[in-house]
């Protein structure tokens, strides 16, 4: 690995987690908006990884826990913990901040305005609490359904999610203020050429999950991931004209849930 990929692949486990890149290592990554630009087509990678972490512990409980009646769900909340941990509930933060907005106004302006204050209204709060539930729900399904089958997917949500944001950063524009958004640097927009870069890493990344599940496992869950974020993203645009950083978090959690239930309806057992 080159040093400049390892400069970009560090600077987006930086912005996307709470994983610490400091000091010395910090100094040597370096930081501007062109170089935080440039690192989102890892952003997969720094997906998987979470993804990988959050299965193993999710994995493990499952297995000390074998007679438990509710260790299906005991693993999937500590998996749904392990990712908010490392992540800092960035994605999460976003949906909250996006239905308070889009659900608190009719209005433009006076969404976005919502959509900034770092207080959460009941439209935030309702919608997290629905995305959580649902995720740990389907995750427990899955569980019980088929192990490699649970991990596989929880895994594959977590990289292919990453890559829904940076659609909508190459195809649309940032809308409202960006005084003080982690978003700034990117507003700038993804090339083209960073897109693909990001589809064929997420594609190499969620490859080796079909040597436990099935082709057809794969396709639902990609389905399921690109109606939930294209549903979030035609949502933003039809009511900002654009998308904001919290518009981007919301699309990774409706990607997310997306692929999960794609999986789940695609498995008899998890379906029935």
């Amino acid at each position: 690995m080159s040093p400049n990929v390892l400069r970009r692949l560090l600077l987006a486990l930086q912005f996307l987690t709470r994983i610490p890149v400091t000091g010395r290592l910090a100094d040597w990554v370096g930081y501007s908006p062109q170089l935080l630009r440039e690192s989102a087509p890892y952003f997969p990678l720094v997906g998987a990884l979470v993804g990988v972490l959050a299965a193993a512990a999710m994995g493990a409980l499952w297995w000390l826990l074998p007679a438990v009646p509710a260790a299906a769900w005991v693993a999937a909340v500590v998996a749904l913990a392990c990712g908010l941990l490392l992540t800092g509930a960035l994605h999460e933060d976003g949906l909250a901040d996006t239905f308070d907005g889009l659900g608190g106004s009719p209005k433009r302006e006076r969404a976005l305005e919502i959509m900034k204050d770092s207080r959460i209204g009941s439209y935030g709060a309702l919608a997290l609490g629905v995305a959580l539930l649902a995720q740990c729900a389907l995750l427990a399904t899955l569980l019980q359904t088929d192990v490699a089958l649970a991990l596989v997917a929880l895994v594959w949500a977590h990289t292919v999610s990453r890559c829904a944001p940076l659609w909508m950063l190459h195809r649309h524009h940032h809308v409202g203020d960006l005084a003080g958004a982690k978003s700034k640097p990117l507003a700038d927009g993804l090339t083209g050429r960073g897109l693909l870069g990001a589809l064929v890493l997420a594609a190499l990344l969620v490859a080796p999950g079909l040597w436990w599940v099935s082709g057809a496992d794969l396709l639902a869950g990609l389905l399921g991931a690109l109606l939930g974020a294209l549903w979030m993203g035609r949502w933003l645009l039809r009511r900002l004209g654009g998308y904001t950083g919290d518009g981007l978090g919301a699309m990774q959690q409706a990607a997310t849930l997306g692929l999960l239930l794609g999986v789940a309806l695609q498995w008899p057992g998890a379906a029935g």
